[in-house]
């Protein structure tokens, strides 16, 4: 289908009237709604007045309630899994454990304790060392820091049933 000066005008003329694209492909017929779009941006045509109720603004509703309060949330951005503040409590293992126990990453074996002490970004990072308990990846003083028993309310807390 081409644009002939008689469809042009009718384009015009149903555009200004404010029929739909939809609606002015199905009176050319034999063309798509998206063609009436594109000629009529070609053309440079003007957008249609709108309804009177899309021009005013929509009142808003007052508040009935004030029961809904909003709380202000601290801000924190990135993996808040690794956002621990090193520097707000000191450790106490940093003073108990001898330098020459501490190992690196590369140090550690199967038989000495992997827990980690301090900022892994910082250079004074380092890992306890000691002697790990049988079978446990830690020494016994951070294997009873790291397994907690559980609390009374878990414990008493009955067990999941679907």
């Amino acid at each position: 289908m081409s644009w002939t000066d008689e469809r042009v005008e009718l384009l015009k003329k149903l555009w200004s009237d404010g029929l739909s694209a939809s609606q002015i492909a199905a009176e050319l017929g034999g063309i798509t709604r998206n063609a009436v779009i594109g000629k009529v941006h070609r053309l440079g045509l003007s957008g249609r007045a709108k309804s009177p109720s899309t021009t005013a603004p929509r009142p808003r509703k007052a508040r009935t309630s004030g029961h809904m309060i909003r709380v202000q949330r601290p801000q924190v951005r990135g993996n808040t899994a690794l956002a621990y503040d090193y520097e707000a409590e000191p450790e106490p293992e940093l003073l108990e454990i001898p330098v020459e126990q501490r190992k690196s990453l590369l140090q550690l074996s199967e038989r000495t304790c992997h827990w980690p002490v301090g900022d892994p970004s910082s250079t004074d990072f380092f890992f306890c060392g000691g002697e790990s308990a049988e079978d446990q990846p830690y020494c016994s003083f951070h294997c009873r820091v790291a397994y907690q028993p559980a609390n009374a309310h878990r414990r008493a807390k009955p067990a999941f049933r679907s």
